[in-house]
C-alpha cells in the first residue's frame, strides 16, 4: 500500500514538473513602441525594467522571446492581459 502512495506521489510531482513547463512568448510587430511593450512587461509580467528592456530587445532582433515561464494558469492571465494591450503572446509547453 505504501508503494502505491509513493508512486502516486511520484505521478503527481511529474504531472507538476511538466505543467510548469510552459512558457509565454511574445512576438514583434510593427506597431508598438519599446516604451509601450517595456510598460506592459513590467506592469503584467511584473519584470524588472532591466528585464523588461532586454526582453524588448530580443524581441525586436529576433522576432520573439520568452517572457515569462510557469504553469499554464499562472500564464494564462498574463497572456490574456498582453492580448487586451493587443501585444501577440503565445503559451508554449
Amino acid at each position: 500500500m505504501d508503494q502505491h502512495k509513493i508512486q502516486t506521489q511520484e505521478e503527481q510531482d511529474v504531472a507538476t514538473l511538466s505543467d510548469e513547463g510552459c512558457r509565454l512568448v511574445l512576438y514583434n510587430d510593427d506597431v508598438h513602441s519599446f516604451d509601450y511593450v517595456i510598460k506592459a512587461l513590467v506592469d503584467i509580467c511584473r519584470h524588472s525594467l532591466d528585464q523588461a528592456e532586454q526582453c524588448t530587445i530580443l524581441v525586436h532582433c529576433r522576432g520573439k522571446c520568452a517572457v515569462k515561464n510557469g504553469s499554464y494558469e499562472e500564464l494564462l492571465p498574463m497572456h490574456t492581459a498582453m492580448l487586451n494591450k493587443q501585444l501577440t503572446t503565445e503559451i508554449v509547453k
